[in-house]
């Protein structure tokens, strides 16, 4: 999937953190949320060269790559998410979850994906949702529905707040 798609899905992951929370919208704090899902949602893709994820975190997608860390493995793994969800640990419980939300948003649409994920990284097997005959390639019109759907999803989410402005 593109950033574009990734970075909708980490939006989409970080409003449910704040209807869970019943959080107010127009606070800091859901604003904080917003940015962090935004910013959180392709982050696992400094695995990728090239990506804008690795462009701007460059010294770790150096590093990445000098361990040789492939697209699809360490990143995306759910070995990764818990070592994140122990990282965060001191934060405030609303920006942890919203984190590992976003994060997790990542790996779980890229599942739609044809290449797959390998969930249980380092064990080289690589899972996804759908058949490849099915499955989304990156680019394609699949995920620009997929995308647009976010988008939507992300439009009609805040009016389940509607109440709490």
């Amino acid at each position: 999937m593109l950033q574009k798609t990734h970075t909708l899905a980490g939006l989409v992951a970080a409003e449910c953190v704040i209807i869970y929370y019943n959080q107010p919208l127009l606070s800091w704090e859901s604003g904080a949320a917003l940015l962090i899902g935004c910013l959180v949602g392709p982050l696992a893709d400094i695995d990728k060269r090239g990506s804008t994820m690795a462009k701007i975190l460059l010294p770790l997608s150096w590093l990445l790559q000098i361990l040789r860390v492939k697209h699809r493995t360490l990143t995306h793994s759910l070995l990764f998410l818990v070592l994140l969800g122990y990282l965060l640990t001191p934060l405030p419980d609303f920006y942890y979850w919203t984190i590992i939300a976003a994060y997790a948003s990542h790996p779980l649409i890229d599942l739609l994906n044809d290449q797959g994920v390998a969930l249980l990284w380092p064990l080289n097997r690589k899972f996804r949702f759908l058949p490849k005959p099915v499955a989304i390639d990156t680019g394609s019109l699949q995920e620009i529905i997929f995308r647009t759907t976010l988008a939507v999803l992300a439009i009609i989410l805040p009016f389940a707040l509607w109440d709490s402005f």
